[in-house]
C-alpha cells in the first residue's frame, strides 16, 4: 500500500509525468547536496524513469509549472492548489516575528526588498544585493534574511529557480487571486494536509501523518475524524493506523515492482521510524556525520527492490565514471538488484562506466562488479 501510494509500483512512466507525481506526493523535498544528481531529480527518476533532467526542472519551475516552494516536511516543491493549506504555518511564523536569525517583523531591509520586487519584478537574492556576508553558507546577508522571512510569512513566494537559486516574487503577483484570497483556519488547513498525507502514505500512524507535511501532532489528532481516513490495525504495529480508501484497493493487487536507488530525501523514507517499521532497515543520512563515524557513507542511497530495501550505495562521479564509493548489501541475495540499480543510474546520468569501491560484505564484491559490468555492457 505504501509503495503504491508513493508511485513506486507499476509502470515507470505514469500519466501526467512529473506534474502528476508532485500532486500525488504532495511535496518534493529540496536540498543543495548534489552527488549523483539533486534530490528533486532523483525523486522524479525513481518514479518516472530516465526522463531528461532539464524536463524535470521545467516541471518544477518552468513557465507552465503549477507549483510553489514552502515548508512542508522540509523545504519542498508543493502543488500550487495547496497554497491555502499552509496558511496556518504562515500565521505561526508571522506570530513568531523572526527566523533563527534576529529580524524584526518589518524592518528597513524588508521594505527595501518589497520595493525592489515591486519595481523590478522577480529577483534572486544575489540580484537583490547578495545572499551572503562572505562567511559560511549559513552566514546570510540582511537582504537574504529579509527575503526568506517574507517568504515564510507569505508576502513573497518562490515559483522559479535560476541555476538552483530561488527567485523571489510578490505573492500578490505570483499566486492566482482565487487562491490568495482564501484564508483557511488551522483546522481547515490540517484537514487538507492530513487527508493528503494519508493518500501519499497509503497507510499511516498518527505520527506518520504529522511528519509528512509538518502538521503538529495535536492538530492532526483534532482533525483525524474529519480527514476521511479509515482507522485500521496493521499486524506488527503497536500504534493504531489510518488508511486512505483509495490505497486500500492496492491490497492483493499484482503490480510490477521497482529496482531503483532512492534519494535519502525521498518522501518514502522521510520518517526514519516508519522506514524501520515498514522495511526493517535503519537508515540515517550521514552527510553531516564526521567521516570516521560514518557507517554507510556520505550520501548513502537506499536500493528498493520490489517491496524490500536490499542495500545502500554511497555514490559519486568523476567525469564520465559513476563511483560507488561504498556498497552495503543488507540481504544475502542483494548483489544482483543493487548492481542493476547502479547500472541503470549510471546510464541515466550518462556515465560510461562504474567504479566499485568498498563492498560490505567484501565476499560479495566479485558478484557486484560482474553484474554491474554486464548490465552496462547490455
Amino acid at each position: 500500500m505504501a509503495l503504491t501510494a508513493q508511485g513506486l509500483r507499476g509502470p515507470r512512466v505514469t500519466k501526467g509525468g512529473v506534474p502528476a507525481m508532485v500532486r500525488r506526493l504532495g511535496a518534493v523535498q529540496l536540498d543543495t547536496i548534489s552527488v549523483l544528481a539533486r534530490s528533486h531529480e532523483l525523486v522524479a527518476y525513481a518514479r518516472s524513469g530516465a526522463i531528461g533532467r532539464s524536463k524535470v526542472d521545467q516541471a518544477y519551475w518552468g513557465p507552465r509549472s503549477e507549483t510553489f516552494e514552502y515548508w512542508s516536511h522540509a523545504a519542498c516543491v508543493i502543488p500550487l492548489e495547496d497554497w491555502p493549506a499552509y496558511a496556518f504555518k504562515r500565521r505561526a511564523r508571522r506570530e513568531k516575528g523572526r527566523r533563527w536569525h534576529v529580524l524584526q517583523e518589518r524592518d528597513k531591509t524588508c521594505n527595501e526588498v518589497l520595493a525592489r520586487l515591486h519595481e523590478e519584478g522577480p529577483l534572486t537574492a544575489n540580484e537583490l544585493g547578495g545572499a551572503k556576508k562572505g562567511g559560511p553558507w549559513w552566514d546570510w546577508s540582511e537582504t537574504k534574511i529579509a527575503a526568506e522571512w517574507l517568504l515564510d510569512v507569505g508576502e513573497l513566494v518562490c515559483r522559479e529557480r535560476r541555476g538552483f537559486a530561488r527567485v523571489y516574487d510578490l505573492a500578490e503577483r505570483a499566486i492566482p487571486a482565487g487562491l490568495l484570497a482564501q484564508d483557511w483556519s488551522d483546522e481547515q488547513c490540517a484537514i487538507r494536509l492530513v487527508a493528503a498525507a494519508g493518500r501519499s502514505l497509503g497507510v499511516a500512524t498518527e505520527a506518520d501523518l504529522a511528519v509528512y507535511h509538518g502538521v503538529p501532532r495535536a492538530l492532526v489528532r483534532r482533525v483525524l475524524a474529519s480527514s476521511g481516513l479509515t482507522k485500521v490495525s496493521v499486524a506488527g504495529w503497536k500504534q493504531a493506523a489510518y488508511a486512505d480508501s483509495g490505497a486500500l484497493s492496492a491490497v492483493g493487487t499484482r503490480m510490477r515492482g521497482r529496482t531503483v536507488m532512492l534519494s535519502p530525501f525521498d518522501s518514502l523514507i522521510w520518517y526514519r521510524e516508519r522506514v524501520e517499521r515498514l522495511f526493517d532497515v535503519r537508515h540515517r543520512l550521514e552527510a553531516y556525520t564526521p567521516k570516521e563515524k560514518r557507517i554507510y557513507g556520505y550520501f548513502a542511497m537506499p536500493v528498493l527492490d520490489g517491496t524490500r530495501i536490499v542495500g545502500l550505495v554511497d555514490p559519486g562521479r568523476r567525469g564520465e565514471v559513476l563511483l560507488a564509493k561504498q556498497v552495503t548489501l543488507l540481504r544475502p541475495d542483494a548483489a544482483v538488484p543493487v548492481a542493476r540499480a547502479l547500472a541503470e543510474a549510471a546510464s541515466w546520468v550518462e556515465s560510461t562506466s562504474c567504479e566499485i569501491g568498498r563492498v560490505e560484505p567484501e565476499s560479495a564484491r566479485p558478484a557486484v562488479l560482474a553484474e554491474v559490468t554486464a548490465a552496462l555492457a547490455s
